[in-house]
Parts: C-alpha cells; sequence; structure tokens
C-alpha cells in the first residue's frame, strides 16, 4: 500500500485566487517534503503544456524523491486516452485515472466497452493500468459491468465513495461492490452541514475522522488481510479534499496543509497496524 497525495490535496495552491501557485514540479516537491510514496498529477490543464523534455524533467524529479507519479484525466475517447497513456509512459506513471463521463456510457455499457477495448493495445504497451473512477454522473453498477464487460487486468476502479453519495447510493455499499476491482484509491472524508437558516444541508469535505467516511472500513475492504504488497500491484491510497473556501487564501491553505497531514498520518498509522 502506497500512500501519496493527489493535485485535489492541493487545490487551493494553484487557483488563480492564490498570487504565486504551486507549479506540477513544486507539488512533487510537496509530496516529497510530507514523506509520499506517491503523486497524482489529476485534472491538472498544465501537463498538456508539457513537451517531451519537461515530461522527462517531471519524471527524473520525482524518481530523485522516490515518487512514483501517477496521471489523471477525464473522458474515455481512445484518441484523447491514447495522448494520456503516452504521456503516463513518459512520466514513468503506471496508473492513468479517467472518468466515464455521462454520454459516453449512454448507449449502454457494451458500446462503451467497445471504445474501450480499442485502447488495451496501447495500454498493454506502456505497461498503464486504466482506473476509472466512481461518481453520480454514472451509477456505479454499470461503471462495475462496464469494468467486468472489458474483463482485463489493465483496467479497474479508481474508487472513491463520496462522490457517489448525491447519486444516493451508500458509500459503504460502494467500497464493498467495487472494493475487488479496485486499482486506484481516492481518501477523503465528507459530511453535510446544515445551510442557514436550516434550509437545506450542503455537502462538502471534512477532516479525515469528522466526517461520515469509514476509513477503516475502506481499507479492510481495499486492502484485506493479507493484501498485496504495492510492488506487487497494490493500489495507492491518494489523499484529496473537498475544502471550502475558509474566508481568506492564508486560512484556507492553512486548513488545506492540516487536512493533508491529518489524512497522511491516519493512512500510516492503518498501514502499520495492519501490514506484516
Amino acid at each position: 500500500m502506497k500512500i501519496g497525495i493527489g493535485t485535489y490535496a492541493l487545490f487551493w495552491e494553484f487557483q488563480d485566487v492564490n498570487p504565486r501557485p504551486l507549479g506540477v514540479a513544486g507539488m512533487i516537491d510537496r509530496a516529497a517534503e510530507l514523506g509520499c510514496e506517491a503523486f497524482q498529477i489529476c485534472d491538472d490543464p498544465r501537463i498538456l503544456g508539457e513537451d517531451a523534455a519537461g515530461l522527462r524533467a517531471l519524471r527524473s524529479r520525482a524518481e530523485g524523491h522516490g515518487i512514483e507519479l501517477e496521471l489523471g484525466t477525464r473522458g474515455i475517447d481512445p484518441e484523447h486516452l491514447a495522448r494520456f497513456v503516452d504521456m503516463a509512459g513518459a512520466l514513468g506513471a503506471r496508473t492513468l485515472r479517467s472518468m466515464v463521463q455521462a454520454p459516453e456510457i449512454a448507449r449502454g455499457v457494451e458500446a462503451a466497452a467497445r471504445t474501450l477495448r480499442r485502447t488495451l493495445p496501447r495500454l498493454e504497451a506502456a505497461g498503464v493500468t486504466l482506473a476509472l473512477e466512481t461518481y453520480e454522473q454514472l451509477p456505479t453498477a454499470d461503471l462495475l459491468a462496464l469494468v467486468e464487460e472489458l474483463d482485463s487486468p489493465l483496467v479497474g476502479i479508481c474508487l472513491d465513495p463520496a462522490n457517489c453519495v448525491s447519486a444516493l447510493e451508500h458509500p459503504r455499499q460502494v467500497v464493498e461492490s467495487c472494493a475487488p476491482r479496485t486499482a486506484d484509491l481516492h481518501v477523503k472524508d465528507f459530511r453535510f452541514t446544515r445551510e442557514e437558516g436550516w434550509v437545506g444541508f450542503r455537502y462538502s469535505g471534512a477532516p479525515i475522522g469528522e466526517g461520515l467516511l469509514d476509513l477503516d472500513h475502506e481499507l479492510r475492504s481495499v486492502y484485506p488481510p493479507g493484501h498485496r504488497r504495492a510492488e506487487d500491484g497494490a493500489p495507492a491510497a491518494i489523499v484529496e479534499h473537498w475544502l471550502p473556501w475558509q474566508g481568506d487564501l492564508p486560512t484556507t491553505l492553512a486548513a488545506e496543509r492540516d487536512w493533508t497531514t491529518r489524512t497522511l498520518t491516519a493512512l500510516r498509522d492503518w498501514r502499520a497496524a495492519h501490514t506484516d
């Protein structure tokens, strides 16, 4: 079980509101400072601006820190995925996270599977595993059916139960159904809070242990007793957050960094207690 962070754990570090945004290289350095073993460059459009030399430099930087890179995008269009598989290969990333958009599966699971099969040879040639994320636009049952239809060791699930709550799917059920097919794990806590005036609820992130995520259940499901070691292909646990704006940048950044430290500590404590 490798432990790391992703772009969404550094969300406020590179938004326009930040006058000194953290670049991708700086994010890799931050992951190293935090003692991470993995860093996922996820939904960060700046990676598209890197040429071959830039990708090699990022790979070298990560390898120098002993960090394994992962890459993330959205969609299953073969040409789009081909570009990202090639980028993953250049980065030395063995995991590519993506999301099946609702229109891409509108014609059914079999049609989406036919589309994805066109990418399988490229994944095999690059040694990259595609992890399709759970989220509210796509019922988890359909996502599982798609992965099972493909029946390939190169296509699995990126498990993030927080994403499915707004589709009225229970996080525990999502975890239990997806765990056997999980190729990547996003770890973030979440909760509901009452809106002002008690008119409805707000659904957003929470510090680890203060929300609705049953972290022990999630980790036991994905990494059961006797689970594979990281070098044997066990999914990495990637820290993310849904941190709302805290009123000003210094307060928001301080909260984001605190949430990250707390989550990394919780993951390391669990690993130490449950890994032989």
